[in-house]
């Protein structure tokens, strides 16, 4: 599929989406959040896709926020059906089924930033800034910020964010939890790319489980977590995925994954 505000690629199991309006810091506007959504589709219904990662077109920014001049109009009605946009897509991307890595390569503010928190972990360049400045227009997050980001960092840091609006810079988003790696501009994709290959070479089915474990445990009581992790940890157990690798551990060999899930 073509599109026009993002690119497309996928390589040894793992698909890279590029949010291409350069021009405008790959900002987010109806038609990229549409194409997204679509691109979304895609890398879900496609089982030999094993990783996702999420980057940005030139060398200034990931996502530099919402489209301005398109918010400038709203409505409160179409406010909240454009927040409602936002988060659905984002939404959909937690909800996939495979590790998605944020490569923030620049400026992510805003929706940037909240981009960036639906995915599993964020690498960063040095040159890299997030932030959710939002109250500098008037406004607060609408595409989950308020709540993904002090449910990473904890609601005092996330306030202190979100309501003087401040940009930090990588080093900063690496000791606050936010960012789990810092490297050189030049370097930042060869990294990215690498974690992403080692992990299409763990089994498909484990990586699924633990996902859902850590996910869906983070959003009740620590006995009903251990609950989830123990009926993945038994669906793994009768996985073709699981078989393979401990039969390759006795016989002392490197496992051969399939990632079938039937």
């Amino acid at each position: 599929m073509t599109y026009e505000n993002i690119l497309v690629a996928e390589e040894e199991g793992i698909a890279v989406i590029t949010f291409n309006r350069p021009k405008a810091l790959n900002a987010l506007n109806s038609n990229l959040l549409k194409e997204l959504s679509q691109a979304v589709d895609a890398v879900a219904a496609n089982s030999g896709i094993r990783v996702l990662v999420l980057t940005g077109a030139g060398e200034k920014a990931f996502v530099a926020g919402a489209d301005i001049k398109e918010l400038a109009g709203l409505s409160a009605l179409q406010a909240k059906l454009f927040a409602k946009k936002g988060q659905d897509v984002i939404n959909k991307l937690c909800a996939l089924p495979i590790p998605v890595i944020a490569a923030v390569n620049g400026y992510a503010l805003g929706g940037g930033t909240e981009m960036a928190l639906a995915c599993d972990f964020i690498y960063a360049s040095e040159n890299a800034s997030m932030g959710l400045p939002e109250t500098n227009l008037g406004l607060i997050p609408g595409f989950g910020g308020t709540q993904r980001l002090a449910r990473l960092i904890g609601p005092n840091q996330a306030k202190e964010m979100i309501y003087t609006g401040k940009i930090i810079a990588a080093a900063q988003a690496r000791e606050l939890g936010l960012v789990n790696q810092v490297f050189p501009a030049e370097e930042l994709m060869d990294e990215v790319m690498a974690t992403a290959r080692a992990m299409v070479s763990k089994g498909r089915v484990s990586l699924r489980a633990a996902k859902e474990a850590v996910n869906n445990g983070l959003d009740t009581d620590l006995s009903t977590g251990l609950k989830i992790e123990q009926d993945g940890f038994a669906l793994c157990m009768v996985s073709e995925d699981a078989q393979e690798g401990t039969r390759a551990f006795i016989e002392k060999r490197k496992a051969v994954f399939k990632g079938r899930l039937a």
